[in-house]
């Protein structure tokens, strides 16, 4: 992603834990002779975190989900325009770090895995220390392992007054078709693996994509309907309950009318405070989603981090 004024990029803070403590993962760069972290630039047509999870396996070899954000460095570019990094903390589990087929290449000369008081002394870029600093914050309260539940707005279906049957068979337009092909990579890159949606066409058909892209089957439930949600006879609560309980990452397809309960309960759930934020995070166009950082040791202290995405199309 570029402009005449900036160029987008998106990494991580690759982190395990080793003999109790935690390590993150440097690259050291073979034509600027630096250390930073790992990142690299959108390509066409990506969503952010999609960016960040294809960059550090391209760098590192490593597969990673995202955990949660850990904020942007700005810092100007030798052509005069402006580099935008959006980053993420990234768990690298021994399984990936074993699968790994990285050698030293033109890019990257080689890895390096260390603790967070020696990555202070070795990165290169007083921007990347800074990221850094936002990733200890998690270590120091204790919510570096997350996971997320994310709420899916349908992508855009033919409007009502254009449909005479029941609203709930309201099928995508070939936009909303193209949104839910648009979001499977962002939604993979938080390593979803449940996938429950309303019963409607247009909720189903925008996970569609994704059910097949990580083979998983679809559950239909209308406890999360907008029928139901209208008439009085859903259940927002059971379906966030059951999902921040499993502590499993997931997406939940609803509607725009009852996104802001299913926020509402995400934080009951998590015994965190409402506020504005809560309606922000439930005010999603078509096709859109909000990622809800629940911490997987303890999903009671509150949400870590919630951040929203939107397909370019």
């Amino acid at each position: 992603m570029t402009s005449d004024l900036a160029v987008y990029a998106a990494g991580g803070v690759v982190w395990r834990l080793s003999e109790g403590k935690v390590r993150v993962l440097l690259i050291h760069r073979t034509k600027y002779r630096d250390i930073t972290l790992p990142k690299g630039k959108v390509d066409p047509g990506e969503m952010l975190a999609e960016t960040a999870v294809r960059e550090i396996f391209e760098e590192t070899g490593i597969r990673t989900s995202l955990g949660a954000p850990l904020g942007v460095s700005r810092y100007g570019m030798p052509n005069g325009k402006q580099k935008i990094v959006h980053y993420w903390s990234a768990a690298a589990s021994d399984e990936a770090i074993r699968a790994s087929s990285f050698v030293p290449n033109d890019e990257v000369a080689g890895l390096e895995w260390v603790g967070l008081k020696k990555a202070h002394a070795r990165l290169s870029y007083p921007v990347d220390i800074e990221i850094l600093e936002h990733f200890e914050r998690l270590v120091d309260d204790g919510v570096l392992h997350t996971f997320p539940v994310i709420a899916l707005r349908h992508g855009k279906a033919v409007p009502r007054d254009e449909w005479d049957r029941g609203d709930a068979g309201r099928p995508l337009t070939p936009r909303g078709k193209a949104q839910a092909k648009a979001v499977v990579g962002g939604l993979r890159a938080f390593g979803v693996r449940r996938i429950v949606t309303s019963t409607a066409v247009r909720c189903v058909a925008t996970v569609g994509p994704l059910s097949k892209a990580i083979a998983r089957r679809i559950e239909e439930t209308d406890l999360i309907s907008q029928d139901a949600w209208e008439d009085g006879t859903s259940d927002v609560r059971e379906v966030v309950g059951r999902r921040v309980r499993a502590g499993k990452p997931a997406v939940l397809c609803s509607h725009g009318p009852v996104l802001p309960d299913i926020l509402s309960e995400l934080a009951l759930a998590t015994g965190t405070m409402r506020g504005a934020y809560l309606a922000d995070a439930a005010a999603l166009e078509t096709g859109a989603f909000s990622v809800v950082h629940i911490s997987a040791t303890n999903p009671g202290s509150g949400i870590v981090a919630i951040e929203t995405h939107a397909p370019k199309v």
